[in-house]
């Protein structure tokens, strides 16, 4: 009887343990998805901040490593623009029509998805408009810049970072950064988006909450209490709202095949699938260039023990209502990134060599800067004409331009390896 007490005493234990870790998880998700930033269709807008998973114990550590000192900018170069450049994102600003939205939304047509044996076909990139266009990005960065910063509040990850509302009611994302790094990072991540035409990230601007400064003057209190550096340079990138998150496709993950213009991968998906995919393309190949691990490359990387986290949401990575990826918090790109190149690499590697697909458009702009072999002077005439703060931030150091100038010439090289292997389809 003493045996059977004693068991039934064991089980009820382990049932209220398994209640206890089932509350803890649910809450511990629901604090993730709060401060990630994204709402369930209809309820209110929240930003992104850190994962609670161990995936994120570890690898985010990696942000923390201690800055190199880097060079301020050189003289200017001349420099002759991408013929064709564009600027941009969507966000909530659509403009595509109602016939387009339609298409999307209805069966695959008659044509290949692919052509031109590795490239998405035109009918697909008609489909897609441009993300945050050239316009509303032109308009968003003049109004961050004029507009007085009323509140500051907790909103878009770590503490240090900040939900900024503006007198005129619209709110952007302030990033402090752990290190200069970060935003100098997130700043020239999104110009090298702006040479490659990809039109995925939300506005960015500098800017500096100096003393003296009357943009911040309102928020005075709040930024001491914060501890900023009166001489730091912080990014505003746009607030986007009614975002949620993005799972990795199945072809994607590693127990997938990966991405090719094969028959049997591509011609059973829908037109929406295949939007999507194409926006997939565009990000793997982004985030090889500026080395960033905080994406899909540490889901990657935490599989080791978490079996199961490409089954959840890719981090830093958001959707539209419409269906457009939104690629947010870039600040491990290019800088950072270069700097822990050597334990990501092999994960970096592994993610480009599963896709054999892309944009003939963004493959034209990776040829251009392989062949003319200036994407540094590009990179930073583009920078310098758009930020005002250019100088005071610094730019990418002799070393890390050469790393960025390698990664072009090694994606041309990928390139033409996907060319040769699938010319016959």
């Amino acid at each position: 009887m003493r045996a059977v007490s004693a068991n039934l005493f064991a089980l009820l234990l382990l049932c209220a343990l398994a209640c206890v870790f089932y509350v803890w998880s649910a809450l511990e998700s629901r604090v993730e998805r709060q401060q990630r930033g994204f709402s369930a269709p209809g309820g209110p807008s929240l930003q992104r901040g850190l994962p609670a998973d161990l995936s994120a114990k570890t690898f985010r550590v990696l942000l923390a490593v201690p800055a190199a000192q880097k060079p301020h900018l050189g003289g200017r170069p001349k420099a002759d623009s991408l013929s064709g450049q564009a600027v941009g994102s969507r966000g909530n600003h659509v403009n595509g029509d109602k016939k387009r939205s339609a298409r999307r939304e209805g069966p695959v047509q008659s044509g290949s998805p692919v052509e031109d044996g590795i490239f998405w076909s035109e009918w697909l990139e008609d489909l897609l408009p441009v993300g945050f266009t050239e316009e509303h990005c032109r308009a968003w960065r003049e109004r961050a810049r004029a507009h007085r910063i009323v509140k500051l509040e907790p909103g878009c990850g770590r503490i240090s970072n900040q939900l900024a509302t503006f007198a005129d009611g619209s709110r952007a994302c302030v990033r402090y950064g752990i290190n200069a790094d970060q935003v100098q990072g997130e700043a020239l991540t999104y110009y090298l988006a702006t040479l490659l035409g990809i039109t995925n990230l939300p506005p960015l601007v500098l800017s500096q909450p100096s003393a003296n400064s009357e943009q911040w003057a309102g928020v005075r209190p709040q930024i001491e209490g914060l501890q900023w550096s009166d001489r730091a340079v912080v990014s505003l990138t746009e607030w986007v709202s009614n975002l949620t998150g993005v799972v990795t496709p199945a072809l994607l993950r590693q127990e997938g095949s990966g991405l090719h213009p094969v028959p049997a991968e591509l011609w059973n998906k829908t037109t929406a699938e295949l939007l999507e995919l194409m926006q997939w393309t565009d990000l793997i190949i982004f985030d090889y260039l500026t080395a960033n691990f905080d994406r899909l490359v540490s889901n990657l990387f935490s599989r080791q023990w978490d079996s199961r986290v490409m089954e959840r949401d890719t981090n830093n990575l958001l959707r539209t209502p419409r269906g457009d990826l939104v690629f947010i918090d870039n600040e491990a790109g290019l800088v950072h990134g270069f700097r822990v190149l050597n334990m990501w690499e092999k994960y970096h590697s592994t993610v480009l060599s599963s896709v054999c697909v892309l944009r003939k458009r963004t493959g034209e702009r990776v040829a251009e800067l392989h062949r003319r072999r200036d994407a540094r002077k590009r990179l930073l005439e583009l920078y310098r004409d758009s930020e005002p703060l250019s100088l005071q931030l610094g730019f990418l150091s002799d070393e890390h331009a050469d790393i960025l100038q390698d990664r072009i010439d090694r994606l041309y090289k990928h390139i033409l390896h996907c060319k040769e292997k699938y010319s016959q389809f």
